[in-house]
């Protein structure tokens, strides 16, 4: 068994790898171009919607707070009459300035790397071979990197290509980060 703790030098180069590569994937690559389309008359829509003063936060269209409700003739009625929608409204300007974002963003790769040491770790003991290290890392990295995009087209109806290519993008931080930690297991 190797403690996740003493694992902080992959745990760290791991998160910082993945960050570079997110940045070069969605700022040199094209292929997430397509995850979001433009609604039409954009401009009419937002000035629709500003009109509201919608706080920040996410919300449906229509809204049912309960079963009963979404039973009810009235939510029905105006889930058929559409627009049927869910949306995050985020605090204006929000897009100007990623740096939370990005500092999340590391923070979650960091915990991921975490999560993947304390399997590997209690699956393997030191001088284990790299290549079961590779495969247990991925394996772990993989989940926390992967597999909660598919609920977004499950439960939202987000498109499964958009789905599929966030996974895609999960498999390789999962095989940089198996990479690494093969790389510098102890």
């Amino acid at each position: 068994m190797v403690p996740a703790l003493s694992l902080w030098l992959p745990i760290l180069v791991s998160a910082a790898l993945v960050f570079v590569a997110s940045s070069v994937i969605h700022m040199m690559l094209s292929y997430h171009n397509k995850d979001f389309r433009a609604v039409p008359d954009e401009d009419g829509v937002m000035d629709a919607l500003r009109g509201f003063d919608i706080p920040a936060g996410d919300y449906s269209l229509p809204h049912a707070a309960n079963l009963e409700v979404m039973r009810s003739e009235e939510y029905q009625d105006k889930a058929r009459r559409g627009p049927v929608t869910f949306m995050t409204v985020l605090p204006d300007g929000h897009l100007l300035s990623m740096r939370d974002q990005l500092i999340q963003w590391f923070v979650y790769s960091a915990i991921v790397s975490l999560f993947a040491a304390h399997v590997t770790g209690l699956a393997l003991g030191p001088g284990a071979d790299s290549m079961a290290v590779f495969h247990f890392v991925s394996a772990t990295a993989f989940a926390g990197y992967a597999f909660a995009h598919a609920q977004r087209s499950i439960w939202f109806s987000q498109n499964w290509g958009t789905t599929a290519r966030n996974m895609f993008d999960g498999l390789v931080y999962a095989l940089l980060t198996g990479g690494v930690f093969g790389w510098l297991w102890p």
